[in-house]
């Protein structure tokens, strides 16, 4: 969760990257979509500020973990005071789960505690950038050798496959 909302700006590494929360509805449907809420009341433009300022954090911090560089001062900060919020709780209500305190802040906090979470535990070592020249997105590499190359196999794993694959075609037949 806490490298999909880095993620909201699309295309990072290209000359126009396409920012995906660009109102405070698209944070909310991105809340919503990330699966951690069924439904929210809709963000203000200081929130949306404010998960903007931590999907930058995050985005920095993860981008040095996959580097093996130290983190930054400030994005270890803005990380940390949010996770140090109280996190929504769980509560059984009469229809099952739900969580109490799960206001847009208390969303965003869960998402802070996530990535601390991620970036100095056991996984932290696994976060990786995707290798196609242009994606730029992070993930954490679960494959059982810990070589995988792309964020997915679907998208920039297939484009790298059949670069591949036309490069090789065009070589032979020279």
């Amino acid at each position: 969760m806490s490298l999909d909302l880095p993620a909201t700006l699309a295309g990072r590494l290209k000359d126009t990257p396409q920012e995906l929360l660009q109102t405070p509805k698209d944070l909310g449907r991105w809340l919503i979509a990330a699966g951690l809420a069924a439904q929210v009341q809709e963000p203000t433009a200081e929130e949306l500020a404010q998960a903007r300022e931590l999907r930058e954090a995050l985005h920095r911090l993860a981008l040095a973990r996959a580097r093996g560089e130290n983190f930054s001062a400030r994005d270890r900060s803005i990380l940390n005071r949010w996770a140090a919020e109280p996190p929504p709780a769980p509560q059984l209500g009469p229809r099952g789960l739900f969580w109490a305190g799960a206001d847009i802040r208390g969303l965003l906090v869960t998402v802070a505690r996530d990535g601390a979470e991620l970036l100095g535990g056991e996984l932290a070592e696994r976060v990786r950038t995707c290798e196609q020249r242009d994606c730029g997105l992070l993930f954490v590499d679960t494959s059982r050798s810990g070589l995988r190359r792309w964020c997915s196999m679907s998208g920039c794993g297939n484009k790298a496959k059949v670069a591949e694959f036309r490069r090789r075609q065009r070589q032979e037949a020279r």
